[in-house]
């Protein structure tokens, strides 16, 4: 019932009416890379936090100082390092381990914690939709369908908060991450970026945003996206374990009926066979690939599929969609506008980061790096600026910085 409830959300159809909210908060991102170009993880963070509160609650987060927004954040790097001890797993494994006393478990302790701080967060996000809905001032999104559905089948407000949470932690962490890694790539991979770049300037020019009808004409684009999602893949283990439905048998071993399959989806990106030097950012791989993310994950020839991060079966990521279009908007943009170079040391030699290393955890990305991000004219810093301020102007209120004015398109949501 959930996941039919979430794909009338995210399904190829409600997610071209999204479009509007993500060029907003593209435009916002731009800008802020513009003046404050250091903090670029931050601003690539607030850019898919607030698209998806925007969708999820119907309210965004309009800048990255936001209290909930840190708290998400956090909160994923303190679950990150609970499950690097090894505690978590045996706890796991050995569920009689529960029994003891949290004082001989401190991983077993911290989960607890983080639980309820986590379970405050989101059921607090639920309970101010709702309130929302009842004073007639929610915007379209996901809870209003919800809230139907949970006067129509009773369950609880904790169901639909942890249901509502865990999108909004889907949507914040994996895209930021993906953008994050691409801006790397861009550092240590210099040709790519002139050439993606020469592409942007041949078919848009110099005096407007790429918009999404301009994807099918920015192939060489389309092919940073994939593989950028196969370089640095965000669920290096594909999110979430399966069960194999009958017995069955892989280079003579059993796999019984019942058990947990894990999708390696590092182990597959790096294939040398499937991809040759697997840890060059190379485009050039996807060159004749016209497929969008949806249709690769489903193509039934497993050769052809490039989009293992979103997972595989029919668990696969109902967010397909709109990731693609964020990381289109994202990565299009930012080239047709930026520079991408490395910093410099003391010594003025270059800082290259080290493509290996990741955090650790449920979702990794890169481990924090330095890189110089410019402008690449003055023309261009003035056509960010410009639409940015009128976008502020024509759609969000001057005080809150909430949606006042929506987009026609997203009345159709």
């Amino acid at each position: 019932m959930f996941r039919k409830m979430i794909h009338g959300l995210l399904n190829v159809s409600a997610s071209q009416s999204y479009v509007p909210y993500q060029i907003l908060e593209n435009k916002q991102m731009l800008y802020e890379l513009l003046t404050q170009p250091e903090d670029f993880l931050k601003h690539i963070r607030r850019y898919s936090n607030a698209l998806t509160t925007t969708l999820v609650f119907g309210w965004r987060t309009p800048t990255y100082e936001d209290d909930k927004m840190k708290q998400l954040f956090e909160g994923f790097s303190e679950f990150s390092e609970i499950n690097q001890t090894g505690i978590a797993a045996l706890v796991d494994f050995f569920p009689i381990l529960r029994s003891l006393p949290d004082f001989l478990v401190k991983a077993q302790r911290k989960a607890k914690q983080l639980h309820m701080a986590e379970k405050k967060l989101y059921v607090e996000h639920w309970l101010r939709a709702k309130d929302d809905i009842r004073c007639g001032t929610i915007k379209p999104c996901f809870c209003v369908g919800m809230a139907k559905a949970q006067a129509q089948d009773g369950f609880s407000d904790d169901q639909a908060a942890y249901i509502s949470g865990t999108l909004l932690e889907a949507g914040s962490d994996t895209t930021s991450s993906t953008i994050y890694a691409f801006i790397q790539a861009m550092v240590l991979f210099p040709e790519v970026q002139r050439k993606a770049q020469a592409e942007i300037d041949q078919v848009i020019g110099s005096n407007r945003l790429p918009t999404m009808d301009d994807l099918p004409n920015l192939q060489y684009i389309r092919a940073c996206m994939k593989e950028a999602l196969r370089w640095m893949p965000t669920t290096i283990l594909g999110a979430v374990p399966h069960a194999v439905t009958q017995d069955d048998e892989y280079m003579g071993y059993l796999i019984p009926k019942g058990a947990g399959v894990m999708n390696n989806v590092w182990a597959i990106h790096m294939d040398p066979n499937r991809y040759p030097s697997p840890r060059s950012f190379d485009p050039e791989r996807y060159k004749d690939d016209h497929q969008s993310f949806a249709d690769a994950a489903a193509n039934p020839d497993p050769m052809k599929r490039d989009a293992f991060t979103f997972g595989a079966g029919r668990r696969i990521c109902q967010g397909m969609h709109v990731a693609e279009r964020s990381m289109f908007l994202g990565m299009s943009r930012i080239l047709w506008g930026f520079n991408i170079m490395p910093t410099l040391d003391e010594k003025g030699q270059p800082i290259l980061p080290d493509p290996d290393r990741l955090t650790q955890g449920f979702v990794c990305m890169p481990e924090p790096y330095p890189a110089t991000i410019t402008p690449r004219s003055k023309h261009h810093a003035e056509i960010i600026a410009k639409e940015w301020t009128e976008a502020k102007a024509n759609c969000l209120d001057p005080i809150t910085q909430q949606w006042v004015k929506l987009p026609s398109e997203i009345k159709a949501i």
